[in-house]
């Protein structure tokens, strides 16, 4: 797990130090931490990173220092992994699940399966989730082996390189069929978990694109819609407020709409994930169909 420059015959940078800031692109608060790991070296040597460099010169930081991860209970469980390499991997997470522990899922999330799994093979880091779903939103989470790799996709999220679709079912057919949905959200008053858009319109902005796949209908001639979505921001509940906000709320979601009995939470499904390697700096881009049982009621 390491990173390595060589310096060019065009080189612009006076020392490591500038290699590392401005061609790594390291944050303030992770290059202290890696000098003072004794992570960086300069042609495989341990060097002070105000070293001055030259043509041909390598820069190496060494990324695979153990950390203490002992906050989180390691527990075996089927982890459905979609793609994994040594700095990253990408989970197919089921609904139901959650992401991480908490009073009520102590040792049953999603990070706790990560936590034994990183153990498996020997992985002494902290569990790192980039994009977080709800517990009973399914589909394609990344995970960040190392620190570095979990800050350089929050950047790509906050440029909108990062970019994420999804699917979900919402109820009855919507009168325009693609378009944009643009509200504030903002924490609900009167709860810690409930999102609204606040009727004085103060808020966080949120944008979500939309497009309907399919309309279709229940055996009691409900109507209901497949829609796909793409969101240029990334709030708390943003898909899920912003159609119950229109009068659309997502099958099954009961915070915003109405249980059903036809699924066990809200229809909501990450289904594509689009983001530049971090390393590599090639796009990578992953696609899971919408699960079959949140349609199989339908006609």
């Amino acid at each position: 797990m390491k990173l390595e420059y060589i310096v060019k015959s065009d080189n612009l940078y006076k020392n490591v130090n500038e290699v590392l800031l401005h061609e790594f692109k390291f944050s303030n608060r992770l290059l202290v931490k890696v000098i003072k790991n004794n992570c960086v070296y300069l042609n495989n040597q341990l060097c002070n990173t105000r070293s001055t460099i030259k043509k041909e010169d390598i820069i190496t930081v060494d990324l695979g220092y153990e950390e203490d991860n002992s906050n989180i209970i390691p527990t075996k469980m089927n982890l459905n992994i979609v793609y994994e390499d040594e700095w990253l991997l990408i989970l197919n997470k089921p609904a139901g699940i959650a992401i991480h522990p908490s009073c009520q899922h102590f040792d049953n999330s999603l990070s706790n399966g990560l936590s034994y799994y990183f153990n498996l093979i020997g992985l002494k880091k902290k569990i790192r989730p980039i994009n977080r779903l709800d517990f009973h939103t399914s589909g394609l989470c990344v995970f960040a082996k190392c620190e570095y790799i979990q800050e350089m996709l929050s950047k790509e999220m906050i440029s909108h390189d990062f970019v994420k679709e999804y699917t979900c079912i919402v109820e009855g057919f919507l009168s325009s069929k693609e378009g944009q949905l643009s509200f504030p959200i903002a924490r609900k008053p009167s709860s810690i978990i409930e999102r609204e858009v606040p009727a004085d319109g103060h808020g966080q902005m949120s944008i979500t694109n939309y497009r309907v796949l399919k309309e279709f209908k229940d055996d009691s001639g409900n109507k209901y819609s497949l829609v796909r979505c793409v969101l240029e921001t990334g709030r708390t509940h943003q898909i899920r407020v912003h159609f119950s906000h229109i009068g659309h709320p997502l099958l099954g979601d009961s915070l915003y709409g109405n249980a059903s009995v036809l699924v066990p939470g809200q229809a909501l499904c990450c289904t594509k994930l689009s983001f530049f390697h971090p390393i590599s700096n090639e796009e990578i881009c992953f696609e899971i169909p919408f699960p079959v049982s949140y349609i199989l009621h339908f006609t």
